[in-house]
């Protein structure tokens, strides 16, 4: 029997509090600044400290994963990091990455930083225009992309890239001829680079998605991941070392061209926490990808959760089992609420794990017992639900400009609904508009090309929130989101669109309401979702332009309306909705890359669809 070993022990939050309101919180930091070294010396480290450890794992052909140890990951660095400087690559230098996420991201990744570069991410799904402008923007003189699709993107805009000199592929063998070419370097020229990059020098540019506009770069450094990533790996002490005989382990399938999910990488590499990457996230690619890997923990965006759970509850109504799995869910979600569950809770939950708790940890891979939540609110109900369920949810908020988390729930003080407390070394101030503040040293400096933007070292959000007596805090909503109605209420649509998103029919939801008489909804229908109810309600031949309209389903989304305007009040509730005969996409401009909705876009398109929301009322 192996002891769980104990989480870090936050500080207590200090509180202002003012007219009797919370206004800011503050957390000590439980590990402080290095002084010295950048992100490019972690793979040499771990090879002096701990040269045998399984770093990282690679899928082989056959569908096993193939452990890569500490000494084996630095020397593939070692090896590339040569080729680039072989290639001409200067330090400051910004080497630019589109790919999905592989290991060669990871291995560019550190071997541009080990080589004193700046490493660029650039979303796979990007559209040219967004390629380009990146490129240009950061200067990059080199460009590293995963297939032949992305090569022709680049390739294609070259002519208005005169900057970029090297455009490299992954699936022809980019690796090993930087590897080839950095044969005649000598392996001090590396050590040389890196050992005189700070903590203050530039490790990454990340653009910003933006709903408005062009991205911006975010200027992070090596000493912003230091800060969040230390300062994470100490406070979730469980989640990132063994709890059992089998050493942590994560299987990443979020973009690392999104913050959140570099950040993880960066912290498992500093952790030495086994980490593979999963390239397609397809629901039978990921689900064999888990069952292969089979991680202790992951890092997911709710869209995942509520997948995972919507599918198991849909597997039960196929079966004829769809009261069993309610009743099975509630007991989850009561068994997360309690602080102190009595006998019969416990009971009914021992009787419910084999039945219906086991599978949803099985479609996680079977040993996931901790799971990172992030990107938008997951929800009470959700979390409560998985918590029963025997997976314990750290939800976190935080922003690119703040290198991921700024925000995390304490490991044994969780409140439901709430982002938690500021991550050690962090304070969150609410504004006198209710905009979110943030402080600490993993909040950057300002963006590329655009000077500094955190005066006094307090980063506006854009975010409203509130804090609780305890410190802890909730998001609810953007500043800029809110819609004001022509009665005059203030109504922020972010907790309605979550709330929705979570809805097995449903895909997307725009909240509109603006200068209107009252709140109402575009709503989207997911694909699995409505394969499901068509199957189950014997309408697999109703065309789409007749489905839309069909009692039985707008009743069924009704219900998930009714459950949304439960959490708000009746003059923010949505009285009516429309559904959309498609999804909104990224490819059309609905949506970011980061599937952030871009509402101006939407309410120009649908703007027949909004208008008649409010016809003859």
């Amino acid at each position: 029997m192996h002891a769980e070993p104990k989480a870090a022990e936050p500080a207590e939050p200090v509180k202002t509090v003012i007219d009797g309101v919370v206004r800011q919180v503050a957390v000590p930091a439980l590990v402080g600044p290095p002084a010295r070294g950048s992100l490019g010396d972690i793979p040499f480290d771990n090879a002096a400290e701990a040269p045998g450890a399984a770093v990282l794992a690679r899928k082989e052909p056959d569908g096993s994963w193939r452990d890569v140890s500490a000494a084996e990951f630095a020397a593939e660095v070692l090896a590339v990091a040569k080729g680039l400087i072989a290639e001409g690559l200067r330090p400051g230098d910004r080497l630019a990455i589109m790919a999905r996420t592989t290991y060669e991201w990871t291995l560019l990744d550190f071997a541009g930083w080990a080589a004193g570069l700046v490493t660029v991410p650039i979303y796979p799904t990007s559209s040219a225009a967004q390629a380009r402008w990146i490129i240009q923007d950061s200067g990059a003189a080199a460009c590293a992309v995963e297939d032949t699709t992305q090569a022709r993107i680049i390739s294609a805009e070259r002519v208005n890239l005169p900057g970029l000199v090297h455009l490299w592929e992954f699936d022809t063998g980019a690796v090993a001829r930087l590897v080839k070419a950095g044969e005649r370097i000598p392996e001090a020229l590396v050590h040389e680079r890196r050992r005189v990059r700070t903590p203050q020098d530039v490790a990454t540019l990340v653009y910003t998605s933006g709903t408005t506009g062009q991205p911006k770069g975010c200027v992070l450094t090596h000493g912003n991941f230091f800060a969040e990533v230390d300062n994470a790996v100490e406070l979730l002490h469980p989640v990132f070392r063994a709890v059992t005989s089998e050493p942590a382990s994560t299987l990443l399938f979020l973009p690392l061209s999104h913050v959140f999910g570099r950040m993880v990488a960066v912290g498992c590499l500093r952790a030495r926490v086994k980490l593979g990457h999963a390239p397609s996230i397809r629901t039978e690619d990921l689900l064999a990808d888990l069952a292969g890997f089979r991680p202790t923990f992951l890092l997911a965006i709710p869209y995942v959760l509520e997948k995972v759970y919507n599918t198991a509850r849909a597997t039960a109504e196929r079966m004829g089992r769809a009261s069993s799995f309610d009743r099975a869910a509630r007991i989850a979600r009561r068994y997360g609420e309690s602080d102190s569950p009595g006998w019969g809770l416990r009971a009914a939950r021992a009787l419910y794990d084999p039945l219906v708790y086991r599978r949803i940890r099985a479609a996680l891979g079977g040993r996931v017992r901790y799971v990172l939540s992030g990107g938008s609110p997951l929800g009470a109900r959700l979390a409560a639900f998985y918590a029963g369920a025997g997976v314990e949810v750290f939800e976190g908020y935080g922003l690119t400009e703040t290198t991921a988390a700024a925000t995390v729930t304490p490991p044994l003080r969780p409140r439901l609904g709430t982002v938690g407390w500021p991550l050690p070394g962090t304070a969150v101030r609410i504004a006198e508009d209710g905009e979110v503040l943030l402080h600490g040293p993993h909040v950057f400096a300002g963006y590329w090309n655009g000077g500094a933007t955190v005066p006094g070292g307090w980063y506006a959000t854009g975010d409203i929130g509130e804090l609780d007596a305890d410190g802890y805090l909730t998001i609810t909503g953007r500043k800029k989101d809110l819609i004001i109605t022509s009665g005059g209420k203030n109504v922020a649509p972010a907790v309605l669109e979550d709330a929705l998103r979570a809805h097995p029919l449903v895909a997307q939801c725009l909240v509109v309401g603006e200068n209107r008489p009252y709140v109402a909804a575009l709503i989207t229908l997911d694909g699995e979702g409505l394969a499901h109810w068509r199957q189950m309600r014997k309408k697999g031949d109703l065309p789409m332009a007749e489905l839309v309209q069909d009692e039985e389903l707008r009743a069924d989304v009704q219900r998930g309306v009714d459950e949304a305007n439960a959490l708000v009040s009746r003059p923010e509730s949505i009285r009516r909705f429309v559904l959309l005969r498609q999804d909104f996409t990224e490819e059309r401009g609905h949506l970011t890359p980061s599937l952030k909705l871009r509402r101006g876009v939407i309410a120009r398109e649908f703007a027949r669809e909004i208008d008649a929301l409010y016809r003859g009322r």
